[in-house]
């Protein structure tokens, strides 16, 4: 049967739901009908452009709707990202930890985190079982200049210019997957007697209509916000930071480093985050309103960017972005659909946000209902699902904050209040007490953070776990082949470090080719 998805709203969040979809559906099988993707936005509507930050599934999202790397790479002044260090987070006192994307040596076969713990704490958790913390120390890039596209010799996701990123899925998706652009204003939403979006009115006087539509009209939620009336649940008790300042800070000279890391620094009411572009580097301190003022934000953002020799000594103005964190009751609601921030939104910690936008999307491509019967079972499952992964940020996000010992602020002293803790996390950490994560945290088959996520952070804020010997026994058995695999972790980095070229002479060739 023909069907027609309406993705109301562009930026990130539409046109990568457009190309996803477009890839698997538009075009006609065995002669019969494709699917038809039109997608809608509004020519007044800014990009937000928070969050230039990716995981390592961007890859295989590209590759999917047929983007070469080389392509992306230069389209999104984008650079490779190998994870993320975290400065300042457990004492205040410019201590650090990396949550690479590798995983550690051996994984899932074998749990090094326990053997570490037991004989190994004379170095960190991350270089004792990871390489990639040392080549980020480094600004070294995750792979050579003759690696085939996508491949790696460390895992790897992206830094992108969010808004060169959007002009080439644009691009991709009319060009090359024949989804329909259309620019206008919804005036009108016309329903259906079962309460369905039949189609919208726009104030040429146009109308479209479609089977299912997608809200990824941002902060605005016009779908399944103010249509809709789907509830926005706060998070705000748990996750304080509600503001952003956001720069873009230039380099001092063309050839500073490019860093393979996403830096978070802790400050006295947030964080300041740090992406480094090719040809700029995208600054923020992200921040609680109610510890601090946006003055004080300011002067604390202008300080670090100053302290920074890598840096130009002049930079623009910051400009302010203003958020509840939170997300809403239902994502998908009749055949209404939210994905990206008309879903939710919260700090950019993590680089939530656009793993969210590719799982939801990805969900949507394969489960694409194709009658109201499908939809009303899709729609439960997608909504079950999205609420496990909107739990699963918050608890990690969380995490990070209720294992600091920073007493400098109410700030972190205030993370630390039982009441402004999940109860889901307080029983994670309770049962993490005594025995470590493992495969047996995976509940779910489309979890976002695994073990080793888990395992990096916990350990890397100094937390402790009291495995009794008893239990440690099942563990002692593996003692050769965990000490071989740290001994064979630190060769391998010695390597790396020895052959990787640096992010910046890597990129500098992408662009030359």
């Amino acid at each position: 049967m023909n069907q027609t998805i309406v993705i109301v709203g562009g930026g990130s969040a539409g046109w990568l739901t457009a190309g996803i979809i477009a890839a698997k559906h538009s075009a006609p099988v065995e002669g019969g009908p494709g699917t038809r993707v039109v997608l809608l936005e509004s020519p007044d509507v800014a990009n937000l452009g928070v969050g230039e930050g990716t995981w390592p599934t961007m890859r295989d999202t590209l590759r999917r709707i047929g983007i070469s790397e080389v392509d992306f790479l230069r389209s999104c002044d984008a650079s490779f990202k190998q994870g993320s260090q975290f400065i300042g987070w457990r004492k205040g006192e410019g201590e650090s930890y990396y949550h690479p994307f590798s995983a550690p040596a051996g994984y899932p076969n074998i749990n090094l985190a326990a053997h570490w713990q037991a004989s190994h704490t004379d170095i960190s958790f991350g270089d004792a079982v990871s390489s990639q913390g040392r080549v980020c120390d480094r600004g070294l890039a995750p792979k050579q200049p003759q690696t085939p596209e996508y491949a790696f010799s460390l895992n790897y996701g992206y830094h992108l210019n969010a808004g060169k990123f959007v002009e080439l899925l644009q691009r991709h998706c009319v060009d090359k997957l024949g989804v329909e652009h259309q620019l206008g204003h919804v005036e009108q939403i016309i329903a259906a007697e079962n309460g369905d979006i039949e189609a919208l009115q726009l104030a040429s006087g146009e109308t479209i209509g479609g089977d299912l539509f997608v809200d990824c009209t941002g902060f605005a939620a016009i779908l399944i916000g103010k249509h809709y009336n789907i509830p926005f649940v706060s998070q705000g008790d748990y996750l304080f930071n509600d503001t952003a300042l956001a720069v873009q800070a230039e380099y001092a000279t063309e050839d500073a480093p490019i860093a393979s890391h996403t830096k978070a620094t802790a400050q006295s009411a947030g964080w300041i985050w740090d992406i480094a572009l090719p040809s700029r580097r995208g600054v923020g301190y992200v921040f609680s309103s109610a510890h601090t003022s946006t003055e004080k934000a300011e002067k604390a953002l202008a300080a670090y960017i100053k302290t920074d020799p890598n840096l130009a000594d002049a930079q623009p103005s910051p400009r302010t972005i203003k958020f509840q964190p939170g997300h809403r009751e239902t994502f998908w609601h009749k055949n209404c659909v939210a994905v990206g921030v008309s879903a939710g939104f919260v700090e950019p910690l993590e680089a939530s946000a656009l793993i969210l936008i590719e799982k939801s999307a990805e969900w949507i491509s394969e489960q694409l209902p194709r009658d109201s019967v499908a939809m009303a079972v899709v729609a439960k499952r997608f909504n079950k699902i999205t609420s496990q992964h909107w739990r699963a940020v918050i608890d990690f996000l969380k995490l990070h904050y209720v294992l600091s010992a920073r007493a400098d602020s109410d700030y972190w002293r205030d993370h630390r209040e039982s009441e402004t803790i999940p109860e889901s996390l307080q029983e994670s950490l309770s049962l993490w007490r005594t025995q470590m994560p493992w495969l047996h945290e995976s509940n779910y088959r489309v979890e976002l953070f695994s073990s080793v996520s888990l395992q990096f952070v916990l350990y890397g804020m100094g937390f402790v776990t009291d495995i009794k010997d008893s239990h440690y026994r099942h563990w002692a058995r593996d003692a050769d082949i965990a000490n071989r695999l740290i001994r064979e972790n630190n060769v391998r980095a010695e390597t790396l470090i020895a052959t990787l070229p640096t992010n910046r002479d890597l990129l500098n060739r992408v662009h030359r080719k």
